[in-house]
């Protein structure tokens, strides 16, 4: 399994890991939300858990295509820090950070939290959701985008060094035909919405353990879904 410098953490040969590390590998692998409110971000390496469908802000949307501009992470377009957005070459995961966790546990509005965070030296995009599959069903299909979100998510959204992209992962209970997980599989998707390879993304927080018997994901933000 080759290691990738998303802070790269060893899963199964299945997935690589994303979050304060991912690891490259090339398979889905469940996720898990990082529990309580505010607290605890996942920074540890990630073997992700998170399916969850969170109310509230949506990811911005817009059709932004090769030559046209694109929104940084910092907030601006084209330019941030010296360096030239539309240069910006679409994010593999080698230099992002992710990290996941696991919100308001067990109340209405449970949702995964996940934010991308741009460790290299250069900027790079991101486009549309993230390619996410809960639990240990790596061979199932990829979490729905959410209706409740903005539909127009192609644009891309550029990540200077040290910029940061949010998600979310909102989570549906109905009872007790549910499954469980702590951890998650994660994709990029690029331009054409292929996925890239997948990465592992462990859940953090007083309770990293989560529930659903649906979900779905929102659009990548410059700014925080449901920071309510």
């Amino acid at each position: 399994m080759r290691t990738s410098r998303i802070r790269t953490a060893a899963l199964a040969t299945v997935t690589a890991a994303l979050a304060l590390g991912l690891t490259a590998c090339g398979g889905a692998d469940g996720g898990s939300k990082a529990a309580g409110g505010d607290n605890a971000a996942g920074t540890a390496q990630s073997r992700s858990a998170s399916t969850g469908d969170a109310k509230g802000g949506a990811n911005s949307g817009g059709d932004t295509k090769e030559n046209a501009r694109s929104t940084t992470a910092s907030g601006g377009t084209d330019e941030a820090g010296g360096q030239d957005a539309a240069d910006a070459q679409p994010c593999v995961g080698d230099e992002l950070m992710v990290t996941a966790e696991h919100r308001f546990a067990g109340q209405q509005g449970d949702h995964l939290l996940v934010t991308a965070s741009n460790e290299g030296d250069k900027p790079c995009w991101v486009t549309s959701y993230p390619s996410v599959k809960l639990g240990d069903d790596v061979d199932g299909a990829a979490l729905p985008h959410s209706k409740k979100d903005d539909q127009g998510g192609d644009a891309h959204l550029t990540l200077q060094p040290g910029g940061k992209v949010y998600s979310a992962v909102n989570l549906f209970d109905y009872g007790s035909n549910h499954h469980t997980a702590t951890s998650f599989a994660m994709a990029l998707r690029g331009a054409d919405g292929a996925d890239g390879p997948s990465y592992s993304v462990d859940s953090k927080g007083e309770k990293p353990q989560f529930s659903w018997s649906e979900a779905d994901v929102l659009n990548w933000n410059t700014k925080k879904p449901y920071d309510f």
